[in-house]
């Protein structure tokens, strides 16, 4: 399993990126599966379907299946601080690439998506100066990046380019289980 992070500012463009990515990958014959980091307030289910039911009376874990897909969800009985890691060892891990959005502070191989601002706004900081997990930048102004760097500059506009960066450099996203997941399994 290959896992990448994209980190970013609100509005930077990170879901769309990852949006365009997974049909990239997809078309070259790859399975992909996403984490992405949510607010605490977010929710998949509805009142009144069965599975927010039984949710709602009490379940701790409510599993939905289809011939098409797969539901779980899992309330919490205090809040929970889960890690990336935590995360990436729910997947099934016949994946190929698990592209991950937002855990900006993770130790995770990300690239950093950057976006020029609009006039009369301000610029937002990067996080590449100090994060030596940030290995590229995404972007769609290289010329205004407001810190110079040596990393390598891909187009935020050319989901393609980005996609045949992370295939050239494979065997740098590999996820160590060991490292990362194996006290978890």
């Amino acid at each position: 399993m290959k896992v990448v992070g994209f980190a970013g500012f609100s509005g930077s463009g990170k879901t769309t990126l990852v949006e365009q990515l997974i049909p990239e990958l997809r078309m070259r014959g790859l399975r992909v599966s996403v984490v992405k980091h949510a607010h605490h307030s977010f929710d998949i289910d509805h009142p009144g379907k069965d599975t927010y039911r039984h949710r709602e009376a009490g379940a701790f874990e409510v599993v939905a299946a289809s011939d098409k897909r797969l539901m779980l969800v899992r309330e919490f009985e205090q809040p929970a601080e889960l890690s990336v890691h935590h995360l990436l060892a729910e997947l099934y891990q016949g994946v190929d690439w698990v592209l991950v959005e937002g855990f900006k502070e993770s130790d995770l191989l990300k690239i950093e998506v950057w976006r020029a601002p609009e006039p009369g706004q301000t610029a937002k900081p990067v996080r590449y100066p100090e994060d030596d997990f940030v290995v590229a930048v995404a972007t769609d102004a290289p010329t205004q990046l407001p810190e110079p760097t040596q990393l390598p500059l891909l187009d935020l506009n050319a989901p393609a380019q980005v996609a045949d960066w992370l295939l050239q450099y494979a065997d740098r996203f590999d996820y160590d289980w060991e490292l990362h997941g194996g006290l978890l399994r």
